[in-house]
């Protein structure tokens, strides 16, 4: 969490002092100067986004958002030097060369500062891997095929949450960047705001719960959320290319990034509706922080457990220590 924490702060400094010298020099309100705007929002969401994640993380003790948090991570890094070309392209073709050399070392430094920043989230979530070994057994159990049923729902709740800021990544650059308000694809692309948000969440319900018709809706709207791939034909046909020319690079990744994403949700999720009514539910809607506080204390035990006592009010927690004898009948 310091290590985001500090990181997202020398991040944001950098990208906020570019803001500052462009909005010096040029006038931000013109369609060729919006990247450098939308870029200081991509980013500060980006970083709470991260941070947010990272505690979610940590709470649940999920190592495999840990691992999405490395890949989004580096998703940062390759968007930070995807803006070096952006930048160069709004102000180098504007006429704004002094600009642009101003600002070029503050443009450099954030690539820098995230993939250092890599390397030692990587130590870290190592050493957490280890730590939270202990973690789905105290869920599931041993067997294996519920821990593996367990694992695909963790990776499908981790998949919604990125398709969620691949989503907002793109649809603000269209907004901020691109479009026209008067515009018809506008408008279109305000309308998708709430479907696929209800789309989200919905899936994200349907999975915990096992509720199958709201699962079926959910895989249904992902398939025609596809047909939004067309946005890539759009950003270099000769007809709506100069339209895009400023954020051309960074909307095609996050475009390619979104639908590779949905792709993966929706065959995850096909493997999720094939796990329903299999004996996990209990096991998804009942947190891990509330298993972990069940655990054995250093108080003698002085009742007898009867047949209809909770099962999870007797489990190995990780360290916990052990009484040395327990009565049984």
């Amino acid at each position: 969490m310091v290590t985001i924490l500090l990181q997202g702060f020398v991040v944001l400094a950098m990208v906020a002092s570019v803001f500052t010298f462009v909005e010096e020099d040029v006038n931000l309100d013109l369609a060729q100067y919006k990247t450098v705007p939308c870029y200081l929002a991509l980013f500060i969401l980006a970083e709470i986004f991260e941070l947010l994640m990272a505690f979610d993380a940590l709470r649940l003790r999920n190592v495999i958002q840990l691992v999405g948090i490395l890949a989004f991570h580096v998703g940062l890094i390759v968007f930070a030097s995807i803006q070096i070309h952006e930048t160069k392209a709004a102000l180098v073709g504007n006429g704004q060369d002094k600009t642009w050399h101003k600002v070029l070392p503050f443009l450099i430094v954030s690539p820098c500062i995230l993939g250092a920043s890599l390397l030692a989230l990587m130590w870290w979530i190592r050493a957490l891997y280890f730590e939270f070994g202990w973690a789905i057994f105290h869920v599931v159990g041993a067997n294996p095929q519920m821990k593996t049923m367990y694992q695909f729902y963790q990776i499908m709740i981790c998949l919604l949450k990125f398709d969620f800021f691949c989503f907002i990544g793109v649809t603000s650059q269209l907004l901020i960047v691109v479009l026209q308000k008067n515009s018809a694809e506008f408008g279109l692309t305000i309308a998708a705001i709430p479907v696929v948000l209800f789309l989200l969440a919905g899936a994200g319900v349907a999975v915990q719960r096992e509720i199958k018709w709201l699962m079926s809706v959910s895989l249904a709207l992902m398939l025609a959320a596809e047909t939004y791939f067309y946005k890539l034909v759009r950003f270099y046909e000769p007809s709506s290319r100069e339209q895009y020319q400023t954020t051309r690079a960074t909307l095609t990744v996050f475009t390619i990034v979104a639908f590779l994403l949905l792709f993966a949700t929706f065959a995850v999720g096909l493997r999720c509706f094939a796990d329903f009514d299999k004996g996990l539910q209990s096991s998804k809607t009942h947190d891990i922080t509330r298993r972990r506080k069940k655990v054995y204390s250093s108080a003698p035990v002085s009742h007898k457990l009867g047949a209809d006592d909770d099962a999870e009010a007797v489990q190995y927690d990780a360290g916990g220590r052990l009484q040395p004898r327990i009565s049984i009948e």
